[in-house]
Formats: C-alpha cells, sequence, structure tokens
C-alpha cells in the first residue's frame, strides 16, 4: 500500500457523481484541495452503509476544514445516483469497477468470501493533497466511526 509522502499517479479516469449529476473525470481534476478518498466495497450493504453514514454525518465539518470528500467503490454511477438520494450524500461518489485508484494506491489486496479467495481493493481511506502526495493513510477504516477515525487523522497534518 502507498505510504505517506509518496506520490499518488493521478492521471486516470474515472466516472463520479456530484450534486445529483454523473460525469467522468481525471483524478487529478478532483484534487482541488486536499482530498480524502475512502474506499469501500458496495452500496447497501451493512458495514459500508454505516462507513458512508458516518461521512454523510460529517461532511460539512470535514468541508469546513479544507477538505474533498470522495467515497469509492466498484458501483456504477446509476447505482451511486440511488444511494445519494436515499443517504442524502453531498459528497462525490466515485465508481471505480476496474481498481485504477486501488493500482495508484497499491492497494489491492487478497480477500475471501465463501471460503473463494479474490483480489479487491482494501478497505481503507487516503488523505491526498493537490498535487498527488499523500498526507495520510488509513490501512483498516473503522465503519462505524470512520469519521471521528479520519477528524483524528487529520489533526495530526
Amino acid at each position: 500500500m502507498i505510504t505517506k509522502g509518496k506520490k499518488l499517479k493521478t492521471n486516470f479516469k474515472l466516472k463520479v457523481v456530484r450534486d445529483g449529476a454523473e460525469s467522468e473525470v481525471l483524478f487529478k481534476e478532483i484534487l482541488t484541495r486536499p482530498t480524502i478518498v475512502s474506499v469501500y466495497m458496495k452500496n447497501n450493504t451493512g458495514s459500508c452503509d454505516k462507513q458512508n453514514d458516518s461521512l454523510a454525518a460529517h461532511a460539512a465539518e470535514l468541508a469546513e476544514l479544507g477538505y474533498n470528500l470522495v467515497a469509492l467503490s466498484r458501483d456504477t454511477c446509476g447505482s451511486h445516483l440511488k444511494y445519494a438520494a436515499k443517504k442524502k450524500i453531498t459528497y462525490t461518489l466515485a465508481s471505480d469497477p476496474d481498481d485504477a485508484f486501488a493500482k495508484a494506491a497499491d492497494a489491492i489486496v487478497e480477500k475471501s468470501m465463501y471460503g473463494k479467495t479474490y483480489e479487491g481493493p482494501a478497505r481503507a481511506a487516503f488523505v491526498i493533497d493537490t498535487d498527488g502526495t499523500v498526507l495520510a493513510v488509513i490501512e483498516k477504516v473503522d465503519t462505524k466511526d470512520h469519521a471521528a477515525q479520519l477528524k483524528a487523522v487529520l489533526a495530526d497534518l
């Protein structure tokens, strides 16, 4: 996994949902100010819902602290549009079915479900500066209190 101080490659495309609309952007275009990228697995699943509920409850506060907030999963933008409306999400949701972000962050890990192993993106969070420099990494997200976990990390920056 990429570490603090390393530079992330930012020249890859993502489809995003912002303000109720879908668009395709280069990742570096999201970095208009320091940006938190919180990776989760799937919309409408228990732990992922808790992770996003925590973010949604504190999104305005994170914005006031000067950070963009992006939650990223493999879900489609169509799914993200419905999810944002259902959860009242005001921050950016990014669709990354090809794991472009996880590859750039060297955050592809081996997982297992029902006895089968596969590779997928780590449930992690990254604080990235406008030039792509990684300011902090949370390798294990506390889904129930992710916002508090992020605020503690941000306080040390």
